[in-house]
């Protein structure tokens, strides 16, 4: 198992927390690296990951047992493809029941995918308790408190420990000046023509390569982590 062979689910009790940021950096990060990827949309509102990147997104509904089942057979097919979910705040609580019925974790594992989950940390009482309850009923999945910096200094750490040696994800501002060519779908990071064609100022480029090195780098530090688990258990088993 590792985090190219992997499902990430990011994740939020809250709206408008930048999971659907985070959701296209993971899966621009795949792509990136020369990966096949298959992300799959739990939301339906303005701004989503199909919205962004459409050639590599489905939309997902498990609002009936038939979507449900499609989503989650796909989330475990043997296909070489890394997977995201970018899940919809409005839909958490039956994801991951969904989830923890079915034993997806166990399943995934079982199959040799890293089950993994970026949680969108913010102080408020609901997202604590959410985390809380991941970490009590999906024992078996990576799960990672990441900070988005736009909401301020993660000034409440001791609400989301990880285990282990493992560190939380940051991902940085992207400055305001850049974010008014990001945020108009379709845009991908992945792909570096888009600056000529957004007609993005030289300045402005640099800015975004060196705000995209800092995003992907975290993401390099998340998947030695889970390379880490992998190997740790792996030892451990034998």
């Amino acid at each position: 198992m590792s985090f190219r062979n992997s499902v990430t689910i990011v994740a939020s009790p809250r709206p408008r927390v930048g999971k659907t940021l985070l959701a296209r950096l993971v899966t621009d990060f795949h792509i990136h690296e020369g990966r096949a990827v298959a992300a799959f949309d739990l939301d339906e509102g303005a701004g989503t990951l199909a919205q962004f990147a459409p050639e590599h997104t489905v939309r997902a509904d498990i609002s009936e047992i038939k979507g449900q089942m499609a989503l989650f057979d796909r989330l475990v097919a043997d296909d070489n493809a890394a997977k995201v979910v970018d899940l919809d705040h409005e839909q958490f609580e039956e994801f991951f029941a969904l989830a923890t019925h079915i034993g997806f974790a166990e399943e995934a594992r079982r199959r040799g995918i890293a089950p993994s989950i970026l949680f969108i940390a913010t102080p408020d009482r609901s997202s604590i308790e959410a985390y809380r309850f991941l970490r009590s009923r999906m024992p078996l999945a990576t799960l990672t408190p990441a900070y988005n910096e736009l909401l301020g200094p993660p000034q409440h750490r001791d609400n989301y420990p990880v285990l282990g040696n493992r560190e939380p994800l940051r991902f940085p501002v992207l400055a305001p000046a850049l974010r008014k060519y990001t945020e108009q779908p379709p845009f991908s990071f992945a792909d570096e023509q888009l600056a000529n064609a957004r007609n993005i100022p030289l300045d402005g480029h640099i800015e975004l390569q060196r705000w995209l090195r800092k995003a992907y780098a975290e993401l390099r530090e998340l998947e030695n982590q889970i390379d880490v688990e992998r190997v740790v258990t792996h030892i451990g088993v034998n």
